[in-house]
């Protein structure tokens, strides 16, 4: 298995494909308003023409470099790339300002590729065995586990929690046109021809992240580029010592993003944050923090990067996307005849392993590539708007048509692109929304299987421990806040009345 892998790694063509993807990933996190998500987004189309493998290598190569790639403004303007590198910006650019740009760069790659490299090896090593354990599970398991799955995404939702309620719904309303599983009857298509065989998935992200994001930066007129300063970097910025004085801070902020990747639909964006309030509270001086302390930059970056391989893990193993741009990956492995779930271990063994290859190596190959590119990020940076959004659309309307070879799937991809404006609009979150699309058919499928398996109906999925578990976590997770609140509310009140006595 090592040097099949190897061999499919290391084609000429399957090692450049790998290279231009990390390339394309850095580019699209480091312009402020673009993402991995809209990179992953366009690139999906293109790599319909490609075998698996070489499509999985693309779009893992790409995943990797955005996810790297938003320190790059973060630290040169303080404007995050990515959702991902949010926390960089707090004292990334405080260094910049002192002239510390060098060594605020060198440490985010640094830190990038430590978080990267062991968070994928720890998902190879814990991947086939969760693929074991899940293996056992039937459909009722498979249910609350999704539906678990969901609720935590929306319960962790930015702002009001039913909003993040009210987007999974519609991403699953949307999941069920086209003919349902089982029965095979059809439904909410409307008369649609195009729309019997289902929202095509393509489309759907196409239009929700790469034109929705073009139309609301349009609409905020976001359309002039930040000025950029000409830097004069020399070396690499940081030391192997330097590295070694903060390796508790980078083994806490390490295991921080791990666990929330793992967490489904959480991702880079919340583990940035978290890791760098946590560095920030055990730190000895934290009122350096925010005025140019490495340490921030350490925990921020270190941590979103964990996260990668921690949102591989349920990917891989049970089906569930860890983070948005894993839910686009779902979808290509999908459209390219690949079945995710546990079941892909045993009967694609030879795919899953040149995922984690590819992981490793486009790792690899940011690192170098930031490391030299450092001279060349500013420049990079002044390419102007009118001309990038003017190519990101024109490559969406082509993707849109190649997909289904049909003029309607664009009709679509805009009336998806609309729709995101009204989530923007609204303040609906979009994680849970394409979670709930990804896993929509899933959850109905077990739940059919479920009840139909057993006479007793819904009943069942109580009854058997693993199920009602997980059910129990998510009903729990839900009410949690209000009961956290209640609890604190009657504290409060015990307080006030023993200072009042």
């Amino acid at each position: 298995m090592f040097f099949s892998t190897i061999g499919i790694l290391f084609q000429p063509a399957n090692l450049i494909l790998g290279f231009v993807g990390v390339l394309v990933g850095i580019i699209f996190g480091a312009i402020p308003g673009l993402s991995g998500t809209t990179a992953m987004a366009l690139l999906l189309p293109i790599s319909f023409s490609m075998d698996s493998f070489s499509a999985i290598i693309f779009l893992g190569a790409t995943y990797v470099g955005a996810v790297s790639g938003g320190l790059i403004s973060s630290i040169l303007l303080g404007i995050p790339g990515t959702t991902s590198s949010v926390a960089t910006t707090y004292d990334g650019y405080p260094m910049t300002l002192k002239g510390k740009a060098v060594k605020a760069l060198g440490i985010g790659i640094v830190s990038s590729f430590i978080g990267t490299i062991g968070s994928v090896i720890i998902a190879m090593l814990f991947c086939p065995l969760l693929a074991k354990v899940a293996l056992k599970l039937g459909p009722w398991e498979l249910f609350s586990l999704c539906f678990c799955a969901i609720i935590l995404v929306v319960t962790i939702s930015k702002g009001d929690m039913w909003n993040g309620l009210i987007a999974a719904l519609i991403g699953a309303a949307i999941s069920c046109i086209g003919f349902a599983p089982i029965d095979s009857s059809k439904r909410f298509s409307f008369g649609i021809k195009t729309l019997l065989g289902g929202v095509n998935t393509t489309g759907l992200v196409l239009g929700f992240f790469a034109l929705c994001t073009i139309m609301k930066n349009y609409g905020q007129k976001k359309t002039v580029n930040p000025p950029v300063e000409d830097f004069k970097l020399k070396g690499f910025g940081v030391s192997f010592k330097e590295l070694w004085q903060n390796k508790w801070l980078i083994l806490k902020s390490f295991f921080i993003g791990l666990w929330i990747g793992f967490l489904p639909g959480m991702g880079s964006g919340l583990s940035n944050q978290v890791a760098y309030a946590t560095a920030r509270s055990s730190s000895k001086h934290p009122e350096t923090f925010g005025q140019g302390n490495p340490e921030g930059v350490y925990a921020s970056e270190v941590s979103n990067n964990a996260a990668v391989g921690g949102a591989v893990i349920p990917t891989i193993a049970l089906g569930i996307p860890g983070d948005t741009p894993m839910s686009i990956l779902l979808g290509g492995l999908i459209i390219h005849g690949l079945e995710p779930g546990p079941l892909l271990m045993t009967t694609s063994p030879d795919f899953v392993y040149v995922f984690f290859g590819i992981l490793i190596l486009a790792a690899i190959m940011t690192l170098f590539t930031q490391l030299f590119g450092m001279r060349f990020f500013p420049k990079m940076l002044k390419i102007p708007y009118h001309y990038l959004f003017s190519g990101i659309a024109v490559v969406c309307f082509a993707g849109a048509f190649s997909t289904t070879m049909s003029i309607s799937n664009c009709g679509l991809m805009i009336g998806v692109a609309l729709l995101g404006l009204f989530f923007a609009f609204a303040e609906l979150p979009s994680a849970p929304f394409i979670l709930g699309f990804i896993l929509g058919p899933m959850l109905e499928m077990n739940l059919r299987k479920g009840i139909t398996y057993d006479d007793r109906g819904f009943i069942v999925f109580l009854t058997r421990p693993i199920s009602c578990a997980l059910l129990l976590v998510a009903v729990g997770s839900m009410f949690w806040p209000y009961i956290r609140a209640r609890i604190e509310a009657k504290k409060g009140s015990k307080y006030q009345d023993g200072e009042d006595d």
